[in-house]
């Protein structure tokens, strides 16, 4: 039977492998089966869980065996799960386990070129091709591909948005084509490689799962396309191998790889290569040296989106050894520890082969198992490299475990393969990564696009799909908070609202412009002559190891089951932490993040009854309130918030002033003071535009936001109280207004999906101007966009001023600009806003 191969191309995140807590039991004999995995449905067998998911499939079935069978419809696979047995397949059984029906499809039609020859074939190409890899044409390569890549990264334009998948793909596609083939292609040939691609690879899954191979002849329209693919992809590398030669190295023609090839003889003929096996080999460079590297820099340019301590120290090491405007050398190369660290956790995250294949030619023992001849052994690299035996915390990005060779050799890393067929183009893979990212990265800085991050798309291979980020020059700010929120989406919507009494003016003209100079996430500008003050990058493994503290914190008062942790730590609060107070270090740092993570789950009680029960809001409220107040009477069994909140409020005021105690206790009471009005809006009915204005619905958020007793922990951390006649100036309370309301926006722009499905009214600014303007969405998000750029440069305006009146407290001023960046930064990646069931997908 024909099986479904359309899901297959099913959008899926990232997979968390289930944790084996012991190995496997080994079989009694040498001579065992392979376990069946559950879960077969008749006539299907697992076809449709692997359709379905298919990462999340191959990573469970490591808790059944080092190699557990999985039938596809009336086909039996063998899935190997053991990195040890992979590493063996590849190695010590080559030669009887040669290539499967995967590959196979490309051999119809490419012919034997190194990628599908097996045996004698296949080592007499390898040594005709392996000088075009010799490490002493490494320097030309790395002179050409940053040369291309400023070439293209010039071309990009500020305020530009890109889509990275597509520009690194022709990126990738111009460096080969450059470096191997000293040639140019044409804008045309360029786009129609990438439009044969997908088409290519579709076809190349269904067919190798054909149950008899003259389906593949039939006139269906997959083969169709495959075909029409097949003939696109030829002409192309016809125009690479036999075009016009390109300026780049004019003087090293009998050195490309056309050259190479037309000048070698074949060992078994003793006649010169065919111009068929010279386009096979051509092909071959241009599909494995394109995709994969270009799906890579995209998942790179991601997280270091998501990780900007990690693009800091990055571009630090740049700076030391790779200043710009120098040309990448070996030598340079190798001194950039921490970038081939942070490259190779990339690769290792998000491993681009889904599934290989390889075929039993004779009976094998694999480990404890028996394999008989003609079975087909599937693998997944993406699954290896996720597997938690072999590394902690796998889900997470982690550069430094690569540190001080960590990990290197191990065969649980098999990126680009072992063994006789291992990636001929390893060093100039590698090379390439950070040749292209560095050039890339000393440009511009990438600010990501709400809403548009990478997201994982299988076929053979794991592609990152989605990711669109808008380009500010490095050295220049990123565009305002107020530019790079949703859009509505719709940017060019008719005239905006205006809201006088609260401050949300029509959208003008002009109001998206980044600003010359300032803050690296909010766009606000710089205090003129101040000093850069940017702390030293906090090493990630101390903002993570305060997360997992806080994990355990939270568990040991209750406030999250074991359960419920996977699902909150994709929150990732630490990291606003990390963003919002970058100073903050020890154990003021686990108080912060304490005090954000149990506001969270206080606030998630209210998206159930007690946010449209007035009586229940005030029963889990109002003692926290009385804590506030001095009231110590123990917490009644089960009130594990008021316990957990006991013991913060204790931490909090710990070596701090009476002025400040005071100070923090009236915030804090604000804050939680919002909850049941709430509440008894929503009871009375009198929620935004029925009953309750916008002014007084924006002074509700913005002591609901907790924003302000944030603000007060900026003191705490500091060590010391804001001076007192920076406490008295009407301008400071203005700035710790305008701050909590250019928080509480951002947050009401990136929850507004979530919000809307609410059954009970949700008190966002954006869904409250609909209701009280009539207005569209997209109007209403470009008014609180507006809104938000004022806000910042308002408050800019007002640092000036009061850091000349009161320079003992910049320090201070300056944190509050910081804790509205943190929540711009963090509200963009954080999975917290997800429209519930969008984390499952």
């Amino acid at each position: 039977m024909t099986l479904p191969t359309n899901a297959l191309l099913a959008e899926t995140r990232k997979r968390i492998v289930p944790p084996r807590t012991t190995p496997p039991p080994a079989p009694a004999t040498r001579a065992a089966v392979p376990p069946l995995a559950p879960g077969a449905l008749p006539g299907l067998g697992h076809a449709a869980a692997l359709l379905r998911d298919p990462l999340g499939f191959l990573g469970s079935l490591a808790r059944h065996g080092g190699v557990v069978r999985i039938r596809l419809g009336p086909r039996t696979v063998c899935v190997v799960t053991d990195a040890r047995l992979v590493h063996t397949l590849l190695v010590a059984l080559a030669h009887d386990c040669p290539r499967g029906a995967v590959q196979d499809t490309l051999r119809t039609a490419f012919g034997d070129g190194l990628l599908m020859s097996e045996g004698q074939a296949h080592r007499d190409r390898r040594r005709i091709i392996q000088p075009a890899f010799a490490p002493d044409r490494t320097a030309g390569y790395l002179a050409v591909m940053h040369q291309v890549t400023e070439e293209r990264a010039g071309r990009w334009r500020a305020g530009q948005v890109l889509d990275v998948a597509k520009e690194m793909n022709h990126l990738a596609l111009e460096i080969v084509t450059r470096s191997l083939f000293d040639a140019r292609l044409s804008e045309d040939a360029t786009l129609a490689f990438h439009r044969a691609l997908p088409d290519l690879v579709k076809g190349q899954i269904v067919q190798s799962l054909y149950p008899h191979p003259a389906l593949a002849r039939l006139p269906l329209p997959v083969n169709r396309r495959f075909d029409a693919a097949v003939r696109v992809l030829n002409r192309v590398v016809d125009q690479a191998v036999n075009g016009r030669p390109g300026r780049a190295r004019p003087d090293q023609r009998g050195g490309t790889l056309p050259a190479l090839l037309r000048a070698a003889t074949d060992p078994a003929t003793g006649r010169p290569l065919t111009e068929a096996d010279v386009r096979s080999e051509a092909i071959t460079m241009f599909g494995a040296g394109t995709e994969t590297v270009s799906t890579t820099l995209t998942w790179l340019l991601d997280e270091l989106l998501r990780h900007p301590e990690v693009e800091a120290r990055v571009l630090a090491e740049l700076d030391e050894h790779l200043p710009a405007g120098t040309t990448p050398t070996p030598e340079a190369l190798a001194r950039l520890t921490y970038t081939r660290g942070v490259t190779q956790e990339v690769v290792r995250l998000h491993a681009p082969n889904a599934f290989l294949m390889r075929t039993a030619r004779v009976p094998v023992d694999l480990g404890p198992y028996r394999i008989p001849a003609g079975t087909e052994l599937l693998y997944s690299l993406t699954a290896l490299h996720r597997d938690p035996l072999s590394y902690d915390d796998p889900s997470s990005f982690r550069p430094e475990r690569w540190q001080d060779g960590g990990g290197l050799g191990r065969p649980s890393f098999l990126p680009f393969g072992a063994g006789k067929h291992k990636c001929i183009g390893e060093a100039f893979a590698w090379a390439e990564l950070t040749v292209a990212a560095a050039a890339i990265l000393r440009r511009w800085r990438p600010v990501a696009v709400p809403g548009s991050r990478a997201r994982e798309v299988v076929w053979t291979t794991v592609q990152a799909h989605g990711l669109r980020v808008r380009l500010v020059p490095r050295g220049s700010a990123v565009p305002s908070a107020a530019a790079s929120a949703p859009a509505g989406r719709d940017v060019a919507a008719d005239a905006a609202v205006t809201a006088s009494t609260t401050g949300l003016a029509p959208a003008g003209a002009g109001t998206d412009r980044p600003h010359s100079a300032g803050c690296p996430l909010t766009g606000t500008a710089a205090r003129p002559g101040a000093p850069a003050a940017v702390p030293l990058p906090r090493p990630p493994a101390e903002l993570r190891a305060a997360a997992d503290r806080h994990a355990d914190w939270a568990v040991r008062h209750g406030l999250l089951a074991p359960t419920e942790l996977p699902d909150y730590r994709a929150y990732a609060l630490h990291e606003l932490i990390g963003h919002a107070f970058p100073r903050a270090r020890g154990t003021d740092l686990d108080l912060l993040v304490d005090m954000l993570g149990w506001f969270t789950v206080l606030d998630d009680r209210f998206d159930g009854p007690p946010g449209r029960r007035p009586a229940e809001a005030h029963a889990l409220v109002d003692p926290l309130i009385s804590a506030l107040d001095g009231d110590a009477r123990p917490a009644a069994p089960g009130d594990l918030l008021l316990t957990a909140w006991q013991e913060l409020w204790d931490r909090q005021r710990r070596s701090t002033s009476p002025d400040w105690r005071a100070r923090a206790a009236r915030e804090w009471r604000a804050c939680l003071a919002t909850f049941p009005a709430e509440a008894e809006h929503r009871a009375r009915g009198t929620v935004p535009a029925l009953g309750l204005g916008l002014a007084d619905t924006m002074r509700l958020r913005r002591h609901g936001s907790c924003v302000y007793p944030f603000m007060n922990i900026l003191e705490r951390v500091h060590g010391a109280d804001a001076p007192a006649a920076l406490h008295a100036e009407p301008a400071l309370h203005r700035l710790r207004a305008n701050t909590a309301d250019a928080a509480t926006l951002i947050n009401d722009l990136y929850s507004l999906e979530r919000e809307e499905r609410q059954s009970a009214a949700a008190f966002n600014t954006v869904l409250t101007l609909q209701r009280v303007r009539g207005c569209t969405r997209s109007r209403a998000v470009r008014a609180v966009r507006t809104r938000v750029g004022t806000l910042h440069r308002e408050n800019e305006r007002l640092r000036r001023d009061l850091g000349r009146r009161h320079p003992a407290g910049r320090w201070y001023l300056d944190g509050t600009r910081e804790l509205v960046a943190g929540v711009q930064a963090w509200t963009s990646t954080s999975d917290r806003y997800l429209v519930p069931g969008d984390r499952a997908r």
